[in-house]
Parts: structure tokens; C-alpha cells; sequence
């Protein structure tokens, strides 16, 4: 078989290339995947096992982000300095540092408290739309949601969603022409994003408020606190990660079930399903396709030696699909349980940090829905976003009679 799991079209066209990471999973686990030097990127081992992922997952130590960084493009080393500042892109124990001060507004217990604004949300959402009949579900309700939430969380005035939407388009969709005509406009988004957290960190200064700003801002018992630029750093990655993944969940599971219309049914008569839904939308849709790490050792992979300084790229999109773990796993089944899904990474240092609010976001998206708008239909093709990294749906037309 033909194996590229790098090219953007193909994703853009049918989502994760299902045919080829099956067939690696049963033949080459730990695949050597050519590189392009047109495209400026070398050969690279994909990972594609569920069990290859996690050990590569949770093993910091020998599997680096911060060497080369976490996305898949290379980046010049006199650009890391910089993105060495951002979680995504650090190891232990900077990571871990990191990770304990941004935790403070991010405990299971203040995502509970956010339930009910969450279920009112949806429900403005769906009063919304079903003012209007006909609607594309991505921009009218997937997308807004998380950006509502995400102004909750910073304090930031609910009217600057359209903005950050917009700035996490232009980042994400960057090889994506509807999002990113110009190459500047990606880096340009971000220059935005650091401005606009340098505001809101100077007026919570002044006039601290119960949210994740202040919280943040703030020096912890210890005396610890964020630097303006890891404050900065932060709210460009919960505009993105925050945004784009629940977005993406969101849309991709509407989707799913357009596609399996007995399950929509089951939920329909059954909306606490939403509970076990949200953590199968994440396994089948997989917002977050693959990330990147570095070997720092002459190491193994599921038997297959690996050299330091490989690039080791996982796929979530494969190993959440992996017959070894999974019971029918080309099945969209919302009442599976377990579900040792891995769409939020595979622990270790980077497990999601906002895993409990996305799953909590979907699962009253998918409540309110369900009991709300039970004719919701399909009404147009759905156009996918052209990436590799992540698997996101652009538009979805739906009908709500």
C-alpha cells in the first residue's frame, strides 16, 4: 500500500486516511514514513498501535517535545526559544512547573461549577437556530459554544468570540485557503492573541475578578506565577486547544450521527447516553490527529529500534481505532463502555488539561440537542478543513424542523 499521512488534501477530502492506518497497524506498527524535501520535512517513524502511543505518550524522558517541538512542521532552532515558553512544547520539569500553576483554574470541581451556564449556553444556542429554520452547524452551534466558554473563563466580554474564532482559524487553518490566504496571517493571528492577553492581564491587575486571569496572575502559596510572556503563551494555546477541539468534537459527532442515524435514535430516547456519547465522539472523531516528539536515546518502539534524534510522530486518529483494544472499533457505538479512547493524548506530562470541561461541553451539547431538536437533519455536504493535524469539519448544513 501507498502510505502518506502527511498530505492535507487527503484530509481534506476523506478525513484520517482510516485504509492506510489500519493496514499499518497490522503490518508496520512502527512505520518508517518517508520524508518530503520539497516540503522541508524528513522522514519520520509513525506510530500508530494504541499501546505504542501511550508508552511514547508517558515516557518524557526519552520521547521530547521540547527538543524539536510538539506539532509535526519544522520549526528553525532560533524559533523554539519562544515556543520552549508554551506547555505544549516543554518537558519535565519545566512542564510540570508549568502545569501546576495553570492547574489552579482548571480542578474537576470549577469545571462542575460551569455546568449549568454551559446547559444555558446551548440552550440561547438552540433557541437561536430554531428562530431560523436552517443553519451550518459548525459556526451557529459547535463553534460558538466553546468560544462563549472560553470568555467565561478569561472574563473576556462575550462579543470578543468573533474575534477568537477568527484568530484560531487563521492559526489552525493555516494551509486551509478559506482561512489563510496569506502565510503571515497565522503568525500575525498570534501577535493579536499576545496583545490581547497582555490587556486582560493588566486590567485584572488592577481589578482582579473570580477567573482564571486572576487566578493565573497572581502568585500561588509558593510565591510562584506566570511570566508575561508564559501568561501570553497560555491563553494563545486555550484559544486554540480550547476552542478548536471541542469545536471539532462537536461537529464531527453531529456528523457521526447523520452518518449512523440508529444511534442518534438511541440518544434521542435515551439523552443520558450523552454521558457515554461524549467520550465516543472524542475516540471516533479524534479533533487532535497526531503530535510530534523527538527521541533524545537510542530507544524501542514496540520492538523497533529508533535512534536519538528520530522524529516519532503518534497518531490518536489510529490508535483510537486499534483492534486490540477496541471491540468492533470501526463501530460508532454511544453507549460504549469502557472507552480507553486516547482523543485527550495518551497521559503522561501532556495529558489534555481541559479534558473534564470538553467532555462536560459535549455532553450537555448533546443532552440539549437531543431533547430539544430530535428532527435535526443533515442538509448539505460537509466540507472538512485542510489538515493533518487536525481533523475538523468547516461547514455542515442542517435543517431543525
Amino acid at each position: 500500500m501507498n502510505i502518506d499521512l502527511v498530505d492535507q488534501d487527503l484530509y481534506r477530502r476523506d478525513g484520517a486516511p482510516h485504509d492506510q492506518l489500519a493496514w499499518l497497524r497490522a503490518n508496520s506498527p512502527v512505520h518508517w514514513h518517508q520524508g518530503d524535501a520539497e516540503r522541508e520535512w524528513p522522514g519520520f517513524w509513525a506510530v500508530t498501535k494504541h499501546a505504542d502511543v501511550v508508552q511514547v505518550s508517558r515516557r518524557s524522558d526519552l520521547f521530547s517535545s521540547s527538543r524539536k517541538l510538539a506539532l509535526f512542521n519544522e520549526v528553525p532552532e532560533d524559533q523554539r526559544a519562544l515556543q520552549r515558553l508554551m506547555m505544549l512544547n516543554q518537558d519535565p520539569p519545566e512542564h510540570t512547573r508549568r502545569r501546576s500553576l495553570v492547574n489552579r483554574g482548571f480542578t474537576p470541581r470549577m469545571m462542575g461549577a460551569l455546568e449549568g451556564h454551559i446547559r444555558d449556553i446551548c440552550h440561547e444556542l438552540v433557541d437561536e437556530a430554531k428562530g431560523r429554520g436552517s443553519v451550518d452547524f459548525v459556526r451557529d452551534i459547535a463553534a460558538p459554544l466553546p468560544l462563549y466558554v472560553i470568555c467565561e473563563l478569561l472574563g473576556a466580554p462575550v462579543e470578543d468570540r468573533d474575534k477568537i474564532f477568527n484568530w484560531s482559524n487563521q492559526m489552525i487553518g493555516a494551509e486551509d485557503p478559506d482561512y489563510a490566504a496569506d502565510p503571515s496571517e497565522g503568525p500575525n493571528a498570534a501577535m493579536e492573541v499576545y496583545a490581547y492577553a497582555n490587556a486582560l492581564a493588566a486590567e485584572r491587575r488592577q481589578h482582579p475578578r473570580e477567573d482564571i486571569v486572576t487566578k493565573l496572575i497572581m502568585p500561588d502559596a509558593a510565591g510562584e506565577t506566570l511570566t508575561e510572556e508564559e501568561f501570553d503563551l497560555f491563553v494563545l494555546l486555550l484559544v486554540v486547544a480550547g476552542n478548536e477541539t471541542t469545536r471539532n468534537a462537536a461537529s464531527g459527532g453531529m456528523l457521526a450521527f447523520f452518518e449512523h442515524p440508529e444511534q442518534w435514535r438511541r440518544l434521542v430516547g435515551d439523552p443520558a447516553l450523552a454521558r457515554t456519547a461524549a467520550d465516543e465522539i472524542v475516540r471516533w472523531v479524534s479533533p487532535v490527529n497526531l503530535f510530534r516528539r523527538t527521541a533524545t536515546a537510542d530507544t524501542t518502539i514496540g520492538g523497533q529500534e529508533v535512534k536519538e534524534d528520530d522524529k516519532i510522530v503518534v497518531f490518536y486518529s489510529s490508535a483510537n481505532r486499534d483492534e486490540d483494544v477496541f471491540a468492533d472499533p470501526g463501530t460508532f457505538d454511544i453507549g460504549r463502555d469502557p472507552n480507553p479512547h486516547i482523543g485527550f493524548g495518551g497521559g503522561g506530562a501532556h495529558f489534555c488539561l481541559g479534558n473534564h470541561l470538553a467532555k462536560l461541553e459535549l455532553r450537555v451539547l448533546f443532552e440539549v440537542l437531543a431533547e430539544r431538536l430530535p428532527n435535526l437533519a443533515q442538509a448539505g455536504p460537509a466540507r472538512r478543513l485542510r489538515s493533518n493535524f487536525i481533523n475538523g469539519i468547516k461547514d455542515l448544513p442542517v435543517t431543525l424542523a
